[in-house]
């Protein structure tokens, strides 16, 4: 077993994030609505932050081509994939404009909804928080699905699952 040990810093990035990717996270796409249509991006920094009032987070990099777009979004969908759905969160990854390989509809408020996934967190923009490199978006949950299912997992650059136990 090797240990390593550093400061972060500009020239540690890549350890840093190696660090960083030995924690499992889930996979999520964030959806909204534009001007210019629906927009998707696939995210895993996602977490609960209050259940009274329903709060969650999720974080943007502002160097990303999706920044415009979600930024100043004021209702947005979070998806919770489902293992089966690996292809669909990287398609998004690659592409956030792009909804031809994705089964959705639009809610009251033109939140794309994709179909099959574990769960889904309807949100309203409560506030956002500059944070470095990125910008923490916490929106107020109005509505929520779920079911029972196998989620996606991301850990140190690998897509796998995870059974549940119900």
């Amino acid at each position: 077993m090797t240990e390593t040990t550093f400061t972060p810093s500009p020239d540690q990035s890549i350890a840093f994030r190696e660090a960083l990717g030995c924690f499992g996270t889930g996979v999520t796409v964030v959806t909204t609505h534009t001007e210019m249509g629906p927009r998707a991006i696939t995210v895993n920094s996602f977490s609960s932050v209050s259940l009274d009032p329903p709060l969650v987070l999720w974080c943007l990099a502002k160097n990303s081509n999706r920044f415009g777009a979600f930024h100043n979004c004021q209702h947005y969908s979070i998806h919770v994939m489902a293992e089966d759905q690996q292809d669909q969160a990287l398609k998004f990854a690659e592409n956030g404009e792009d909804f031809s390989h994705a089964d959705w509809i639009a809610d009251h408020a033109k939140r794309p909804h994709l179909s099959d996934c574990l769960a889904r967190f309807d949100c309203t923009l409560n506030a956002q928080h500059d944070a470095g490199d990125h910008l923490i978006l916490i929106g107020q949950v109005e509505k929520v699905m779920y079911r029972t299912g196998k989620g996606l997992i991301f850990k140190r650059g690998q897509f796998g699952g995870f059974a549940d136990l119900i």
